[in-house]
């Protein structure tokens, strides 16, 4: 029986790619890439705050869940872009809401609002985190790899490669869970999987 996770994100498109995609799309992606470095910082402050209402309230104001769920989906319709999976250039769409609107056609991010969270977890779930951390750094490590072993598949073949692109979603997906987990925006504790 699957575990249904409070946080998940998915892409889902034909594999077949323009060969010049690779060149291109990176250098395309760049005005997002700044407006989710700047959101990225934003996300940071914004959890700081999430973290001192849940101290104090054992709950996170839904707008500000909202909030830091939008950085969330920006970076992953932004990553999918500049990875060359999706052929949609991004929308600069700042709403915020837990669940995906759907704009986007080949990318879904979500993560579902909990009503109530433990208070004292903020102030320790870094630390019970450390291992994912160790784990999301070797992911990003094969990520790179993947990601330019899959620019020359594509240049060649002008697909991508199933395997490469099954195992880069899981990748970010893997990081999503620790991240909502430390943000605080769940208390479920991230597996140390790569399964949906």
């Amino acid at each position: 029986m699957a575990t249904a996770y409070a946080a998940t994100a998915t892409f889902d498109a034909d594999l077949r790619a323009p060969r010049w995609r690779p060149f291109v799309q990176w250098i395309l992606a760049i005005p997002h890439l700044v407006v989710l470095n700047v959101l990225s910082s934003l996300r940071g402050i914004l959890e700081l705050i999430g973290a001192v209402a849940v101290v104090f309230t054992g709950r996170i104001p839904r707008p500000l869940f909202d909030a830091i769920t939008m950085t969330f989906r920006y970076e992953w319709r932004v990553l999918c872009y500049t990875v060359f999976f999706d052929d949609d250039y991004p929308i600069f769409d700042f709403t915020p809401a837990a669940v995906d609107d759907g704009r986007q056609r080949h990318t879904s991010l979500a993560i579902e609002y909990p009503e109530q969270l433990n208070r004292w977890k903020p102030l320790y779930k870094w630390i019970l985190a450390t291992p994912h951390y160790i784990v999301c750094l070797g992911l990003v490590i094969a990520s790179v790899v993947t990601v330019l072993w899959s620019a020359f598949a594509v240049v060649v073949t002008g697909r991508y490669p199933e395997g490469a692109r099954q195992f880069l979603v899981r990748a970010y997906r893997y990081g999503l869970r620790v991240q909502a987990y430390v943000a605080p925006l769940t208390d479920q504790y991230p597996p140390f999987s790569l399964s949906a």
